[in-house]
């Protein structure tokens, strides 16, 4: 066996792990990283990137067969159709070529990659076996970003028909018919684009509304466009199972009524959970808080430098956050003080229409004991989102009544998922709505929103 030391080792080479590695090899630090699969993780693998993708290819195909019909723009085609084997390989081209980036990106950076699974053997090794021979490497500083994992029901087990969001990235052909199980953003991302691509699509949810993790003002949006879609809901209900032939779901209502589903596909969508086993972490005995490591405010676990980030670690479960983490953990390696304390971390659900919040939503400003201001500005009023056909939804602010301090942003409408920026910016350089409203956005742009809801939460908005 190989023996090799560094100053960091890195497990896991998603967005928090590579982030990490290359912000370390550019501060000099000799660093290694462990992945046993593509570069990138899941994100770029098999979740954010390639879902996007899949999204993206859905609502073009679902505009032009529109198009076919009936179209206020005046716009006209004849009988479209899809390649669904072509737009795959297209998804998979792009998640491919970033893979193959980050790849050079740990290059450049000076990061040797060690392909292969990591197994820790204590808090300064770890042994590598991949397709070479094994390597024991020695490190000072051990880094774990192992991510996480779709979290499976006892009674659905994943094979067969019932698949989670890996497999629903790649089908080969359009299923008939599709259930849902979960209508969380996750859930109802996938269950949209495969909607828009032709499947009959049922969503069961054992909560009482649809994106539980959102207030119900931004879902309301969503829950029309999902009814526009002809997507079936079954709010209250939990999954029990397949059937006996095995071609459809059973479901059991809040009532206790028990029907079937038929489906062809099952996908499971009822969260994830952190990756904790297989790869020796029980050795080292860690402080946990739930099934996550609990770490500080620096990412340190309860054993010295021995440093964990993103999903391992809870939630929110985001790659941006990961990777804002593991760029502290590689500077405070390299001997710089940080602290990982963000005003806010966006959260986006990629849906028809798009949700996005940063910071506090009312209820959560009341929760604290704030006295606050909310306003929002309907796209309806606003110049961009008519002329790209996106007149549903708003933009809300949240801001403390004494100081007029900004607390939280959400939106729902189509396309913007591009403002978190915007928000975040707000947020963390501490803007009043008094600067927002006296900054000049350009015209038209769905950014206005922002600034007419700020005019608005103070008494004088200009175009409402």
């Amino acid at each position: 066996m190989k023996n090799k030391n560094t100053t960091l080792l890195v497990i896991g080479g998603g967005p928090g792990g590579y982030v990490a590695a290359i912000r370390a090899g550019q501060l000099g630090v000799p660093t290694v990283l462990v992945e046993g699969e593509r570069l990138g993780g899941t994100c770029l693998n098999i979740g954010c990137i390639p879902s996007k993708a899949l999204i993206h290819a859905a609502d073009e195909f679902e505009r032009a067969c529109r198009f076919a019909g009936d179209s206020e723009l005046g716009i006209r085609v004849e009988s479209p159709a899809i390649d669904l084997r072509q737009t795959m390989r297209w998804k998979d081209g792009i998640t491919s070529r970033f893979s193959t980036g980050v790849g050079g990106l740990l290059r450049k950076a000076g990061v040797q990659v060690l392909r292969g699974w990591g197994r820790i053997i204590d808090g300064k090794t770890v042994e590598v076996t991949g397709d070479d021979e094994p390597v024991r490497v020695h490190c000072e500083h051990l880094l774990l970003a192992t991510g996480s994992e779709p979290v499976a029901l006892p009674h659905l087990p994943f094979g067969g028909s019932v698949i989670g969001s890996t497999e629903a990235l790649s089908l080969p052909e359009c299923p008939q018919r599709m259930v849902v199980v979960g209508a969380g953003y996750i859930g109802l991302e996938l269950g949209m684009a495969w909607r828009k691509l032709g499947a009959e699509v049922a969503v069961v949810e054992s909560a009482s509304r649809i994106l539980p993790g959102y207030d119900e003002e931004l879902a309301q949006p969503v829950l029309a466009s999902l009814r526009r879609l002809g997507i079936t809901l079954h709010l209250d209900c939990t999954a029990e199972g397949l059937s006996e032939p095995g071609d459809g779901l059973r479901v059991r209502s809040a009532k206790a009524d028990e029907f079937v589903l038929p489906a062809d596909r099952v996908l499971v969508a009822v969260g994830r959970r952190p990756r904790t086993e297989g790869f020796g972490l029980e050795s080292l005995g860690l402080d946990m808080q739930g099934r996550a490591l609990r770490i500080d405010a620096e990412c340190r676990t309860s054993m010295r430098n021995v440093w964990a980030i993103g999903d391992l670690t809870g939630e929110p479960m985001l790659a941006h956050r990961a990777m804002a983490q593991g760029e502290m953990v590689a500077e405070i390696v390299a001997g710089r003080r940080r602290r990982f304390e963000p005003s806010a971390i966006p959260a986006v659900c990629f849906t028809d229409p798009e949700v996005v919040s940063a910071g506090l939503a009312p209820a959560q400003a009341a929760a604290q004991g704030l006295d606050c201001l909310v306003a929002q500005f309907p796209f309806a009023a606003n110049g961009r989102a008519q002329t790209m056909e996106g007149g549903e939804g708003f933009v809300r602010v949240v801001a403390r009544k004494d100081t007029h301090a900004i607390v939280g942003w959400q939106a729902v409408g189509r396309g913007v998922s591009e403002l978190s920026a915007a928000f975040c910016y707000s947020l963390e350089m501490g803007s009043r709505l008094e600067d927002v409203a006296a900054t000049i956005h350009a015209h038209p742009t769905l950014g206005e929103a922002m600034q007419e809801a700020a005019l608005r939460a103070l008494g004088h908005a200009l175009h409402i």
